[in-house]
C-alpha cells in the first residue's frame, strides 16, 4: 500500500532515506536490551500481568525478542488478543532504536496476523531497522511460534519519531517519572544516549 487518502503511506520509505548505522556505543551483539521502565506493560519486570518481553541485540540493525502468551493476554478463549500482539510488536520494533541511540515514540504501526497464537505459546520476534531520515526511523518485524525458525504468525512494520527526553517529562505523570528516575540501570543507559534537544 503506497497511499492513504491520496497521501504517501507512512511506511513507504523515501528513496533518499539513509541506511541506518549502528552506534559505536550500541549494545553489543548478544547483549540484552534493557527495559526502559520497570512498569512498562511490554518489557517491564514489575508489571504483574505484562508481557515481560526480553530483547537481545543482533549483529546488524536487528534485535531478537521473546515473550510467552499467558492467560492474561487472551482475546478469544485460549488465544492471544490481537491488540496484545500489536503491543508486543510495538515494543519489539522499538528495540533497534537502542542500536542507534535515539529515544523515539511510535508514529505509525501496522500489524498483519497470519495465524492464531494460543495461550502458552512462545513468540519469537525479529525486528530490523530498515531506514532513517531526519527524526524518522522505519522498521519491520516477523513473529514466529515456539522457536526462532517456527511458523510465521505475525508480521509488522513501524515508523518511529525521535524525541528529546523533555517529551517524556512534559507528557508523563510525575509519580511515574519519579519511579523511572529511581531506576539506576535506566539512568545509566539514558546517560549514554544522544538525546537531541
Amino acid at each position: 500500500m503506497d497511499c492513504i487518502g491520496g497521501a504517501i503511506h507512512p511506511l513507504t520509505i523515501p528513496a533518499d532515506a539513509q541506511v541506518p548505522q549502528r552506534h559505536v556505543d550500541a549494545p553489543a551483539p548478544g547483549e540484552p536490551i534493557p527495559s526502559h521502565y520497570k512498569n512498562c506493560f511490554g518489557c517491564g519486570i514489575n508489571h504483574p500481568t505484562g508481557l515481560h518481553i526480553k530483547m537481545t541485540a543482533g549483529d546488524g540493525m536487528n534485535v531478537s525478542a521473546v515473550f510467552e502468551v499467558s492467560e492474561h493476554h487472551q482475546g478469544a478463549p485460549g488465544i492471544a488478543h490481537g491488540g496484545i500482539l500489536a503491543l508486543a510488536f510495538d515494543e519489539s520494533l522499538s528495540g533497534p532504536n537502542w542500536l542507534i541511540r535515539m529515544p523515539a515514540v511510535t508514529a505509525h504501526l501496522e500489524v498483519s496476523y497470519r495465524m492464531p497464537v494460543p495461550v502458552g505459546t512462545l513468540v519469537f520476534i525479529e525486528a530490523t531497522m530498515r531506514a532513517t531520515q531526519g527524526r524518522k526511523m522505519w522498521s519491520t518485524a516477523i513473529g514466529r511460534l515456539n522457536t526462532p525458525d517456527g511458523p510465521i504468525a505475525v508480521e509488522a512494520g513501524s515508523l518511529y519519531m525521535q524525541v528529546p527526553r523533555e517529551h517524556f517529562e512534559k507528557h508523563g505523570r510525575p509519580e511515574d517519572l519519579a519511579i523511572a528516575a529511581s531506576d539506576e540501570a535506566v539512568l545509566n543507559h539514558i546517560a549514554k544516549l544522544d538525546l537531541a534537544p
